[in-house]
């Protein structure tokens, strides 16, 4: 089968999969850390005189920021930390999630090299995350969000996480430093076209 076709379509549910949807690879101990990768809400290219860091949502992102959080909130998702790459685009859909998530604005923690990061730095990022937090939501940029979650992922491939895209990573890493690959799989993917 293509895998191309294959990783399209996201997984809509957990423990849900569709005859459509990605053979996702889940780890078979007990999940100790969950992260999610929260590529930013669509921005808006109206202002050509704006830096790209302040450029802001546009309609459409204004529109899927909110029913993906709603979404992650309907799963159950109960997030210790939320992450953002400082941007105005990212920083703004982390807002919408804490709004959904019922936690204050000022406890999205803001992280400068998160934007225009390179894959490492996203792991060293992840090692870093502090012990008392178990499920963590990460806010930034393509193309290195889809190249992170294609490092977790075993005999698939991402092509793409598009805007307000989530991916669910789930480890059985007792601690941030020992989560890698080897312990820690993609278990599901919310793509707004899919899901909303």
């Amino acid at each position: 089968m293509d895998l191309h076709s294959k990783i399209q379509r996201p997984v809509p549910k957990v423990n849900t999969p569709t005859s459509n949807s990605p053979t996702i690879q889940r780890p078979t101990s007990t999940v100790m850390l969950t992260l999610y990768l929260v590529r930013h809400a669509k921005s808006s290219w109206g202002n050509p005189g704006l830096r790209d860091h302040d450029r802001p949502l546009n309609e459409r992102g204004l529109h899927d920021a909110p029913k993906m959080a709603q979404l992650l909130v309907e799963q159950g998702v109960k997030p210790d930390l939320l992450i953002s790459s400082p941007s105005k685009r990212a920083l703004t859909t982390a807002l919408f999630f804490a709004e959904a998530f019922k936690m204050d604005a000022g406890e999205v923690l803001r992280e400068p090299n998160i934007y225009e990061a390179f894959p490492q730095e996203i792991l060293r990022i992840i090692s870093a995350l502090p012990a008392s937090a178990q499920t963590v939501l990460l806010f930034g940029h393509n193309p290195t969000f889809t190249e992170v979650a294609n490092h977790f992922i075993e005999n698939d491939f991402i092509e793409n996480v598009p805007t307000c895209g989530v991916v669910k990573i789930t480890s059985s890493a007792a601690s941030w430093p020992e989560f890698y690959e080897g312990n820690s799989k993609v278990a599901a993917c919310y793509f707004p076209k899919e899901v909303l």
